[in-house]
């Protein structure tokens, strides 16, 4: 997480949709023209994906809006999972590309057609690379400070696209330049599987956001070494961590000596929220204090006693 206030967090994140649906809009009105006058194959697919990106874009920008709206009262938790909600979309559509282009390819195999016009699209496809290299500069930045879940696979995609432009100045020029005339479906086919393993890769972290999965085991022993920092806690037990969106919310069981008050249990578990809070900031806490070697039994709370940072 990052120190960003949840106001400049939305701020960049839209900032990014917007730019990726500005440069999306740009490159549809170029490879359609391209399209038209080469009849390639592949660069058909470009356009095909571009287009999903569009749409793509503008579901990003929903699902980052909706994400960075405040609690309320129906929604105590937060907005976030719209972020994973926004990416399960794109995954959806990216599908689709890659099982549409993979038809069009099949058909001009069996036709045996030829592309025309190369020039056009390999100059399309090299201002499509350049405006999707700065496109993926500012995700990066924007993905740097906020964590965007939405953000982060609109910006797996745009990778991807590089390397379909790429494919498509490949398969023009050996089609048109070498007379390889199955070039240009065969571009197409790699193109269709690279864009389907893409949207598997995607759905992955959108579906641990949406089944509420565990902190990577690295995250989790950092946040265990700062806990360990704390002189007054002897141990640590029913840790539950989650990330919703940019979000990351956390919940366990301390022991602290029996014989402190109420009043000194509640100073301690502030005085270990502000320590976490300086290490992870924006993360939403909930502590529960026992007496020393009370266990209810909650999973992995073994784990947890035996971690090094508390020993």
């Amino acid at each position: 997480m990052t120190g960003a206030l949840p106001s400049q967090n939305g701020a960049l994140n839209r900032s990014a949709a917007f730019a990726s649906i500005a440069v999306a809009t740009l490159l549809l009105a170029l490879k359609a023209w391209a399209a038209w006058s080469t009849g390639s194959t592949a660069m058909l697919g470009s356009l095909a994906d571009t287009t999903l990106d569009l749409v793509a874009s503008i579901a990003t920008l929903a699902g980052v809006w909706v994400a960075a709206q405040p609690d309320d009262n129906e929604h105590r938790f937060g907005h976030g999972k719209a972020e994973a909600l926004a990416a399960m979309f794109q995954v959806v559509l990216i599908s689709l590309s890659a099982l549409t282009l993979a038809f069009r390819a099949v058909q001009q195999l069996i036709a045996g057609g030829r592309t025309e016009a190369a020039g056009e699209g390999i100059t399309v496809s090299l201002i499509a690379m350049a405006a999707t290299v700065a496109l993926l500069a500012w995700q990066r930045h924007v993905i740097a400070r906020t964590n965007s879940l939405a953000i982060s696979t609109d910006h797996v995609h745009y990778q991807s696209d590089l390397l379909l432009n790429l494919a498509v100045i490949a398969a023009l020029v050996l089609d048109q330049y070498f007379g390889w005339r199955g070039a240009d479906p065969l571009f197409g086919l790699l193109i269709a599987g690279w864009l389907g393993w893409g949207a598997w890769g995607a759905s992955q972290e959108a579906i641990d956001h949406l089944m509420d999965r565990e902190w990577p085991q690295d995250k989790k022993d950092r946040f265990l070494a700062v806990l360990g920092r704390h002189p007054e806690l002897r141990g640590v037990h029913d840790l539950r961590t989650r990330t919703s969106g940019n979000r990351d919310f956390v919940q366990f069981h301390v022991w602290v000596d029996r014989t402190m008050t109420v009043a000194q249990a509640h100073d301690v578990m502030d005085e270990i929220e502000a320590k976490l809070l300086s290490e992870f900031p924006g993360i939403e806490i909930l502590i529960h204090p026992d007496p020393e070697g009370h266990v209810d039994g909650g999973r992995g709370s073994t784990d947890i006693l035996s971690h090094p940072e508390l020993a």
